[in-house]
């Protein structure tokens, strides 16, 4: 399809957003015995953030989820810090209703992959019917509107040509998707961890 346009935002007066990427996003889905659900992504880059506590929550460090500079040769950048913002975050915990009861709940860490991480995932559990064990452990494929990310793993580098031919630039990644899901099953919940990442599922 080539590079993805944005949605609705399309201003040849603003500049390329400039930030950067870290890895200290963290992800939890819990379900409880009466059937109360929570998917939920959270970042506050370094470990305690700040260190910095504000009605409860540990404040971020740095503000990596807007622009490192305001203007780029002359032109304003849409996602500069300005007050009233919210920052840009491809956060994405998601929760899934089969006949209105949760179904699955999923989510991330990842930064600007989180939603691919997730959109894959999702299409493994709903559309192929794999459990979320199967799910965690596919091989990541990823693309953020400029190459393609393959997951460093044999299986995919067999499909590199194959991507190639069809125009793609293609680049073999360690790619660190930390996909945390619950999945409602016969008899009761399984859950699983992403490997890449540091984690566990545990059921009471």
């Amino acid at each position: 399809m080539g590079k993805a346009k944005p949605g609705r935002f399309s201003d040849n007066r603003i500049a390329s957003n400039v930030s950067i990427e870290q890895p200290n996003t963290s992800h939890l889905s819990i379900v409880d015995s009466f059937g109360n659900a929570i998917s939920m992504t959270t970042s506050i880059e370094m470990g305690f953030g700040s260190n910095v506590m504000s009605g409860g929550f540990l404040l971020n460090n740095q503000l990596t989820d807007f622009s490192l500079k305001p203007s780029v040769n002359g032109k304003l950048v849409a996602n500069r810090v300005e007050a009233g913002k919210r920052p840009r975050s491809s956060m994405t915990p998601v929760i899934v209703l089969k006949d209105n009861k949760v179904f699955a709940l999923i989510g991330s860490p990842g930064g600007s992959r989180i939603i691919n991480y997730v959109g894959y995932a999702l299409i493994g559990l709903l559309d192929y019917k794999m459990d979320m064990k199967q799910v965690v452990d596919l091989p990541r494929i990823s693309n953020r509107n400029s190459y393609t990310s393959l997951e460093n793993r044999a299986e995919l580098l067999e499909i590199k040509p194959e991507l190639e031919a069809k125009g793609h630039k293609v680049r073999m990644l360690n790619l660190t998707s930390g996909i945390h899901g619950i999945l409602k099953v016969e008899g009761g919940w399984q859950g699983a961890a992403d490997p890449r990442r540091e984690g566990t599922s545990e059921g009471l």
